[in-house]
């Protein structure tokens, strides 16, 4: 970086953020259509324990091609990057796909993706841990603002708890954390190597869960419905296999490092309301009036977030500049 003007470099960090965002909003966007393209395998007598191995492992083998094309003139690098692979494998995927199954498989859905997205929450009392500072107001503000909206979202009206089943979503919520930490960590590798060289890792380590019992299996070759429509089963599976695990963690990968974990695990929490629109278009599942509001509440929380990293701006810029 040579320039010695100083907006330069701020300006060039807002279109890496702006365009990071861009990102995690297609990768939550991807995401979100797993809930409803893998409910109707459920239906049809599939354990989500066997839904989520064979969307890791065929994702792997989709992104194999693409992990061998970009790993040209790296693999000496992993060397000393094979520590982040393997955590990325374990925890990001095996263990955030494991365990939110695991949870689902014993309590209300709602439930799960509510432990398991108080992962943003947990990054920032992490960072308060770690920098012993008390987060900004405007940080806390939309924390606060992020997780109302999470509530009024998820309805929780109804909503069973599950001892073990608790357990399990604190599990995901871990490994949703790891998923925003190690991706946004520093790196010698491309991008796409991450997901390219982990989901194999996470499919390994989901196989060997359901070889010892933890994660039931079940996966019948039949026929689903779909769209009102009678399906051959690997129809659905293909979307969630293609769409919501190759591209979305392709896509959420590439936009990490620009946003930084803290941006990006607030950007990530839109899955929920994009899950909603995908389900009010294929299903026909309107959205509340409450769960409308609690959209607001997410939106307001992540430009809160934002607002305080552009407030931090200048100091930033001036790092860069006596960087370089």
């Amino acid at each position: 970086m040579s320039s010695a003007n100083p907006a330069q470099p701020a300006s060039q960090q807002n279109s890496r953020i702006g365009a990071g965002i861009a990102l995690g909003l297609a990768a939550s966007l991807a995401f979100a259509t797993s809930g409803t393209f893998v409910r109707p395998l459920l239906e049809a007598g599939w354990t989500p324990g066997a839904a989520v191995f064979w969307r890791v492992l065929a994702a792997s083998v989709l992104l194999a091609p693409v992990g061998g094309w970009v790993m040209r003139g790296h693999w000496t690098q992993l060397r000393t990057e094979w520590p982040r692979v393997l955590a990325f494998g374990l925890l990001a995927v095996a263990m955030a796909q494991g365990m939110y199954f695991g949870a689902v498989s014993r309590m209300s859905v709602s439930v799960a993706l509510l432990l398991e997205y108080m992962a943003p929450v947990a990054l920032v009392i992490l960072a308060w841990i770690r920098s012993r500072r008390a987060p900004s107001r405007l940080i806390l503000g939309g924390t606060a603002a992020a997780v109302a909206g999470l509530f009024c979202v998820l309805d929780l009206t109804g909503a069973r708890l599950d001892g073990l089943g608790v357990l399990f979503g604190m599990g995901a919520m871990i490994g949703a954390a790891s998923y925003f930490a190690i991706g946004s960590s520093p790196s010698t590798l491309p991008a796409l190597a991450l997901p390219a060289l982990g989901l194999p890792i996470g499919a390994v380590a989901l196989g060997l869960l359901i070889s010892v019992g933890v994660l039931p299996y079940s996966a019948p070759l039949v026929d689903v419905a779909l769209l009102g429509h009678q399906v051959a089963w690997w129809v659905p599976l293909s979307v969630v296999i293609v769409v919501a695990t190759a591209a979305a963690y392709a896509l959420g990968l590439a936009g990490l490092p620009l946003m930084g974990e803290r941006l990006s695990s607030f950007v990530s929490l839109s899955e929920v309301l994009f899950a909603a629109g995908v389900a009010a278009l294929v299903l026909g599942e309107i959205p509340t009036s409450m769960q409308l509001l609690g959209g607001v509440g997410i939106v307001v929380g992540v430009v809160l977030i934002r607002l305080d990293g552009m407030a931090k701006s200048p100091a930033l810029t001036e790092e860069l500049v006596a960087l370089d």
